[in-house]
């Protein structure tokens, strides 16, 4: 059939548009938790792919991107960085074999360095864009910007027009900070919304009919105040671009389906892990001489999953694809081998499903380890006559991760799969000399993840959903109480707000108040000191120790060592919330969260509704 490159006189032409889209994938190839070892109906590209068939059998002209963060971040993403020899990256291999048309990179893809990143993408069959990442000191992209697709694409009467269509790719700038042991001097990166008024013009110039943005960053604010994080919203504005990705956040959007926009262009952030797939639908028009226009679209993320009404339990909305899944099957069964290997044993359970409200087992054995790992290593040193404390944060706390999302470890066996759910990046053990006044700081922008709360509120809600656990610090080694009558101190992001306000109260050691001017040796992680979160003291100097393991092989080695872990849930917390008398909060926890409750038994803590997302809401008493 002869393809049209005439000048259209008559009436408009029209053409639709399919544009599928994944993002935070995390190398979830199969639906499988690995750290529970057992199915999961809530994730899965081989799901995805069902969904993706689905999607493209109902539309002529089909394009299949990524967001970025595909490669790691998974029990089975970590398997293939540590297999000698090394394969194919099974992500890419599924990817491939899917058919992706493009795609561009996260964060997490540098979480095991550069040169591994390359080999991985070496495979690729489709490109992979990075429009604001630079070698260090140079103009010289460390990826191609973008991507020109030339495609034949069919209008509404069949006839084929020749459509070129530019796929541009965006992460945050703050990767080259989060990753700085494997991109410092090597990578630099560059505010999102600046580079795409640079290069999307360029991009036009060169005759391309529409323009996609790849944005692996959270929608945001829209306030485009340079080098934001969750720039996706003022990304959008920017003149040129007609379609926008967005993720890293792991959000879903448009909640409903229809024409979702932002700043008036379709967009849509489709889930993590595979929960979605992201469409939207581009109307395009061609006039006369005039090029293509979008003149209508609708988005929607489309999920794998439901949940029962009854039970809250996910429920399967579409079956795996056998060929995505058969390509990973070998690698699934040696790491479920792996996973089965016995590292100890533990008296008690080790779960994080109050870990918001309470001390943790889960969280106290990390901490434990970390600071065995630096007594023995500081041992006889200056440092280690300091006073040492460890700061952890629960990884598995619900949230955007779901009432699965949490770790739920039985008495008995510690297996390499216990592991891997205890401590689940590759962040190496980092020690700051601090004082008691860093201490107090670090605590206080921890507790930003909770609500002020009026004395006498009856059924507040307790936790901003907006605050990623991951930045909820405890350290352990120092008692003190949550005063949440007070606002916080600082913000969601790390900024200091409120100069005045306290929240942590009656901060002692060792049964001693801590004086502000005390010199402590603080156990936290590299991510922390990289500037992850912008927690206080962690960039006014370099660290006074950095191991060269990883926490999670500290853990490993300490389990091992102890041979049997006796970490009681029913001892009494280091740590509470102060006492607000006759005042009520609202904590959402997984439902399993109710065989723990006598862990919070001074919260009178009252088992309320299930709720349509699967989690049960529990009223504490303050």
């Amino acid at each position: 059939m002869a393809v049209s490159t005439m000048p259209l006189t008559g009436p408009p032409v029209t053409l639709c548009l399919r544009v599928l889209a994944t993002s935070d994938l995390h190398a979830h190839i199969l639906p499988w938790d690995y750290h529970a070892d057992r199915p999961s109906d809530t994730r899965g590209l081989s799901r995805v792919a069902g969904l993706i068939e689905i999607a493209r059998a109902k539309a002529g002209n089909v394009l299949l991107l990524d967001n970025g963060d595909f490669l790691h971040g998974s029990p089975l993403g970590d398997f293939v960085v540590q297999a000698v020899p090394r394969p194919d990256h099974p992500m890419i291999t599924a990817m491939n074999r899917l058919g992706y048309d493009a795609a561009t990179l996260g964060n997490h893809e540098f979480s095991h360095g550069i040169d591994l990143l390359c080999q991985s993408l070496g495979a690729a069959q489709f490109p992979v864009v990075s429009a604001n990442l630079r070698h260090h000191g140079e103009e010289r992209f460390f990826l191609p910007p973008y991507a020109i697709l030339d495609r034949k694409m069919a209008d509404t009467s069949g006839t084929p027009h020749p459509l070129r269509i530019g796929v541009i790719g965006f992460l945050p700038p703050q990767t080259v900070i989060w990753e700085r042991a494997h991109l410092q001097g090597r990578l630099e990166a560059q505010d999102i919304v600046n580079t795409a008024k640079a290069l999307v013009p360029e991009l036009r110039a060169q005759g391309v009919d529409l323009v996609i943005a790849l944005s692996h960053s959270g929608i945001g604010t829209g306030d485009d105040s340079g080098g934001d994080e969750n720039a996706s919203l003022a990304l959008a504005a920017v003149e040129g671009i007609d379609a926008v990705i967005a993720g890293h956040t792991h959000e879903v959007f448009p909640i409903n389906s229809g024409a979702a926009a932002l700043h008036g262009r379709p967009a849509v952030m489709p889930g993590f892990f595979g929960s979605h797939l992201g469409v939207i639908d581009l109307t395009l028009e061609k006039s006369g001489a005039a090029g293509w226009q979008v003149v209508a679209h609708r988005a929607e993320a489309r999920p794998i999953a439901g949940r029962d009404a009854v039970s809250g339990q996910a429920v399967a909305l579409v079956g795996g694809q056998p060929e995505i899944e058969d390509l990973a099957a070998p690698l699934h069964a040696a790491l479920k081998a792996q996973g089965d290997r016995v590292v100890g044993q533990t008296l008690f359970p080790l779960h994080s499903y109050l870990a918001l409200v309470t001390e943790s087992s889960a969280l106290r054995l990390v901490a434990e380890a970390q600071a065995d790992h630096l007594r023995l290593s500081l041992q006889g040193t200056t440092l280690g006559d300091l006073p040492l404390v460890s700061a952890v944060a629960p990884f598995k706390a619900g949230g955007r991760g779901g009432p699965e999302n949490y770790t739920d470890i039985p008495a008995g066996s510690v297996t390499e799969r216990h592991v891997a759910d205890l401590y689940l990046h590759p962040n190496r053990l980092v020690a700051l000399r601090v004082t008691g006044q860093d201490l107090a700081d670090w605590l206080e922008r921890s507790v930003s993840l909770f609500h002020q709360i009026a004395p006498g509120a009856r059924d507040a809600d307790l936790v901003d959903p907006d605050f990623p656990s991951f930045n909820f610090d405890m350290i352990y080694g120092l008692g003190y109480q949550i005063d949440l009558s007070q606002p916080a101190r600082f913000e969601a992001k790390g900024r200091l707000v409120n100069p005045a306000a306290r929240r942590i109260v009656g901060l002692c050691h060792q049964g001693k108040p801590v004086d502000p001017k005390a010199s402590f040796l603080l156990a936290t992680n590299s991510y922390r000191v990289s500037g992850g979160a912008g927690f206080p003291a962690c960039t006014s100097g370099p660290p006074a120790y950095s191991s060269a393991q990883s926490i999670s092989d500290i853990l490993r080695g300490y389990v091992a060592r102890k041979g049997s872990i006796r970490i009681n849930p029913m001892a009494p917390p280091q740590w509470k919330l102060a006492a607000l008398h006759g005042t009520s909060a609202i904590l959402r926890a997984a439902p399993a969260a109710a065989r723990h409750l006598a862990e919070v038994a001074a919260l009178h803590p009252e088992p309320l509704d299930l709720q349509a997302d699967g989690y049960q809401r529990f009223r504490l008493h303050l």
